[in-house]
């Protein structure tokens, strides 16, 4: 059986020691996450992964949920029981806001918490993770009596929420949609529709479930202008807040797919369902944008989770599975064969994965510190900094990390062999899981579109500048250190090449556009790996300061290994992704397209 045991060491790292977190007592809710309290939450947190959570990853994969003739859905066995200690422990309501009965506590600590129950069970976690991205939605756009009316139970988990954006015909492309809106005499609409791919769509979790759903009123425009965001809950609320009659909604079929089994992915059918618009008519991708950039940097973290996942187990069966002998003399000269963990090959497999996962995790945290300071700092200055890297690093990470995050489950799959084939070892059921995060909430390669056509240019490129400066700055600040020369070299040279692809972009894309859409997955890759190498020159600066100071654990020698083999291993990408998105788009549209 799998095993999974949440990194409470790695996270406590970078929160104290690299990123500081007590630095942001200034801004609301960061005061009540002391370091005793932050313990406290990840230590609980872990307990519920590792306790709860993660033996009934298994169980959902095999039992899968289940419709009923009435269109009613059963999830797995458990998955009720566990819902309920979820809710019951405050989990969803982590960092939503006071007065919706949340705690207020920072989105950092919360995703988390978000990556210990996705390595946990991804499946599971994705029902409280869309909840939370509708209730963000409701929250910036929704009327007051939306918010008091929905948010607080959602909120406490007694309500989970949905949305609603892909149909039959049109996923990305949104402005195709034909889901339609039609104007009642006392402000309702009445919702017609059929809408797929709906993760959670229908369940027997909670009582309700509170669906946002694009759709077009009757005599808008055309295209994605003329879209509109509604929340049509399943139940009609009643003034008193309680649940009412049935709405016009209902589980027309539960999608068979590749992974994910125990999260119910719906075919939702509207039948003149009673909604209510959300912000103005015609302008519903704002409310959207605001769940589906949530859910662009949750997907991100199942990326990084369900490689962490694959890495513990694929670890722990190296030490053991013994298989030849070390190319330099017997390691076990007791047994018949050397562990498989001797091999360089099956190394640098491992360090590959758990290289991404570390920088990946501090990614995380440093992306999840700036959605706190544009939420809730009162400079505004700080909120326009902190939203400009999220708006450029949310397509980046997404992007990558499920990009790489399912490239390292299949990695880790490799190191079993043959069992890694079969089910009952787990491994190929986290490729599985793994490999929708690449697909939802926009395919990776319309992240990088998004990356280089909208997020490049944005405010005259103020973002990407700014990150280059804060990496260069850190580059001259420590290049003069022989201990961080080893970090900064490569991360200088690095940085080197994104600076010329981005050159290369501006000088070669307004032109011919397909240069941008040619090179825009090497060069979303290549900005990620400078990234990474940037929050591995940070955690090797602070493990090095430590160890000075006397701290000799091997966890921190660990570290500097790990992010040493980053160095010279993986961030040398960097020029190839840099060569390949220089030759430009020639060959690539050159072949009609009856060749392909």
């Amino acid at each position: 059986m799998p095993i999974y045991k949440a990194p409470v060491e790695d996270v406590t790292f970078l929160l104290n020691d690299v990123f500081q977190i007590d630095r942001y007592d200034n801004l609301p809710g960061f005061s009540d996450a002391s370091a005793d309290v932050r313990e406290a939450i990840i230590s609980e947190a872990a307990k519920l992964a590792e306790e709860v959570l993660q033996p009934l990853n298994r169980v959902g994969d095999l039992e899968g949920c289940k419709r009923h003739d009435d269109s009613s859905v059963t999830t797995p066995k458990g998955f009720k029981e566990a819902y309920k200690q979820l809710t019951e422990g405050g989990w969803l309501g982590l960092s939503a806001p006071t007065e919706y009965g949340g705690q207020g506590l920072p989105v950092t600590l919360s995703q988390t918490v978000n990556e210990f129950q996705c390595s946990a069970n991804m499946a599971f976690a994705m029902y409280g993770g869309l909840t939370m991205g509708a209730t963000a939605a409701l929250i910036v756009h929704g009327s007051e009596e939306q918010k008091k009316t929905y948010v607080p139970k959602m909120v406490a988990g007694e309500w989970t929420g949905t949305m609603n954006l892909t149909e039959p015909h049109c996923g990305t492309d949104l402005g195709l949609l034909r889901t339609k809106a039609v104007r009642q005499d006392d402000g309702s609409f009445r919702i017609s529709g059929t809408k797929i791919f709906i993760s959670a769509g229908e369940h027997d979790l909670a009582p309700n479930i509170i669906h946002l759903v694009l759709a077009r009123i009757e005599g808008a425009p055309a295209g994605i202008k003329g879209v509109s965001l509604f929340v049509v809950p399943k139940f009609l609320v009643q003034p008193d807040g309680t649940v009412g009659p049935r709405n016009g909604v209902s589980c027309g079929s539960i999608e068979h797919k590749m992974g994910i089994h125990g999260n119910s992915t719906c075919v939702m059918n509207y039948d003149n369902a009673t909604g209510w618009l959300i912000g103005e008519e015609n302008k519903g991708m704002q409310g959207m944008f605001v769940m589906m950039n949530e859910a662009r940097l949750g997907v991100a973290v199942q990326g990084l989770a369900q490689s962490e996942v694959a890495y513990q187990n694929a670890a722990a069966y190296a030490r053991e599975r013994i298989q030849g002998r070390s190319l330099t003399g017997a390691k076990a000269p007791d047994k018949a064969a050397d562990p498989i963990i001797v091999h360089p090959d099956v190394r640098r497999t491992l360090l590959s994965i758990r290289a991404f996962n570390e920088a990946a995790r501090a990614m995380v945290v440093w992306t999840s510190l700036k959605s706190d300071v544009a939420h809730r700092s009162q400079d505004p200055k700080d909120r326009q900094a902190a939203d400009d890297h999220m708006g450029l690093m949310t397509p980046v990470m997404k992007g990558y990390m499920t990009d790489m995050g399912f490239a390292n489950a299949v990695q880790a799959q490799q190191m079993y062999g043959g069992h890694g084939y079969i089910a009952e070892w787990g491994m190929e059921q986290f490729v599985r899981d793994a490999r929708i995060a690449m697909i939802y909430e926009g395919a990776n390669g319309i992240q990088a579109l998004d990356l280089v056509g909208r997020k490049l240019p944005r405010d005259g490129g103020r973002a990407v500048m700014a990150l280059f400066n804060e990496v260069g700055s850190f580059a001259k600040e420590h290049g003069g250190s022989e201990e961080m020369k080893p970090f900064i070299t490569p991360l200088s040279t690095a940085l080197g090449h994104l600076q010329q692809a981005t050159t290369w972009l501006m000088q070669n894309a307004m032109t011919k556009p397909d240069n941008a859409g040619a090179a825009a997955t090497d060069y979303m890759h290549l900005f990620a790996l400078v990234t990474f190498g940037y929050m591995w020159a940070k955690m090797a600066k602070v493990a090095q300061d430590k160890i000075a100071a006397g701290d000799s654990s091997t966890y921190l020698t660990t570290k500097l290994v790990t992010g040493r083999f980053f160095m010279e291993r993986v961030i040398p990408e960097t020029a190839a992704h840099l060569a390949r998105l220089q030759a430009g788009c020639a060959t690539v549209m050159e072949l009609p397209a009856e060749a392909f």
